[in-house]
């Protein structure tokens, strides 16, 4: 893709939902654009604004018929924390992703101008790279990303021997993983994985969306033990050349029986197949189980880079459970039966982003 001089005069607009055409000319910049990555794909727009019922305002730049730059957005209007506009709720990347900095400039201009218009308290751009080092951060997340080499004995030679012996642990067990073509396995394991941690799990709904909207660029990978009982299950998206597990749940058996390891290792061993070559093991914060685990594999931690814009608040919103204000929440929230969960979790999520 060729840039325009800095000079050059290009409009801005907003992606129309039902407009396949124009969604058409939005991917094929994302999927050319070194800085796009899979939540900046058209699709999110029908996924946020259908299912979870969040205003989307998808800004892209272009001139002459060419799409420039993209920045997709989404208003959550939040019960608990408030309005704010995001790039991108429910994603662990989004912010402006352009082809000259001029352009990544005024769509970022423009994003500001509608903050202000729907009287948000804040805006976030959630860069994987620093944009704008003098705005307020968020440095509580990282993430986690290794090349994948053609072999297989190569990768499994690159994790720790450690975490290679729970591989193996889980294969003496005689698990296996099987591709799911519609998210309900997964959704059990990941609703009881959820409340077991004391968080509110998305809808079913939501998942069956995904799958609808992205085809096999999003992929159920479930892990079974020797009877057919499904103990772990991971979703995962796929992006160019990167494979991303991104939602995943298991039932409190798998951990004996290793089938989380197994689990990430049988998604790493599939991709290497389909000539992949690169495992994005997805965001965590720093000092959680989850950083940890990451760590064991031998992945290296990149820092995200959340940039705001306030508004109608003096600091950066600390929404997550390692907030010392939750823990009575999240404590009451692990009691609830399974079925009132699920129920319940949906209105409640929706408003977290």
């Amino acid at each position: 893709m060729q840039s325009l001089p800095e000079s050059s005069p290009f409009s801005i607009a907003r992606l129309q939902a039902g407009d396949q055409a124009m969604a058409q000319r939005w991917d094929a910049f994302v999927m050319a654009c070194p800085e796009a990555t899979f939540f900046h794909r058209a699709g999110w727009q029908n996924v946020l604004s259908g299912v979870l019922k969040h205003p989307c305002y998808f800004l892209y730049a272009h001139h002459a018929g060419e799409v420039l730059g993209v920045l997709p957005l989404a208003h959550v209007q939040s019960w608990l924390f408030g309005r704010s506009l995001v790039s991108l709720p429910f994603a662990v990347y989004g912010g402006v992703a352009a082809n000259q900095p001029g352009v990544a400039q005024a769509l970022e201009r423009e994003a500001q101008a509608l903050a202000q218009q729907l009287g948000v308290a804040h805006l976030e751009l959630r860069h994987r790279q620093a944009h704008h080092p003098d705005w307020p951060q968020q440095g509580l997340y990282v993430t986690f990303q290794k090349d994948l080499e053609p072999d297989e004995s190569t990768n499994l030679l690159a994790i720790p021997r450690k975490q290679r012996a729970m591989i193996r642990k889980g294969l003496g067990h005689g698990l296996v993983s099987v591709l799911d073509p519609q998210p309900n396995r997964f959704f059990a394991l990941y609703a009881n994985n959820m409340l077991r941690h004391g968080t509110p799990a998305l809808p079913l709904s939501y998942f069956k969306a995904l799958k609808a909207e992205f085809g096999d660029d999003c992929e159920v990978m479930t892990v079974q033990d020797p009877q057919g009982q499904a103990v772990s299950s991971v979703l995962s998206f796929y992006f160019r050349q990167e494979v991303l597990p991104y939602y995943a749940g298991d039932l409190p058996a798998a951990r004996a029986l290793a089938a989380n390891d197994f689990k990430y290792w049988e998604l790493m061993r599939r991709a290497g197949e389909r000539g992949l070559k690169r495992f994005d093991f997805g965001r965590s914060k720093q000092g959680t189980g989850s950083y940890a685990f990451k760590k064991n594999w031998g992945f290296e931690p990149t820092p995200l880079h959340y940039e705001y814009c306030l508004y109608q608040r003096d600091s950066v919103p600390q929404h997550n459970p390692s907030n010392a204000r939750y823990q009575q929440l999240i404590s009451l929230w692990r009691r609830l039966p399974q079925g009132l969960a699920n129920w319940l979790g949906p209105h409640v999520v929706r408003n977290l982003g």
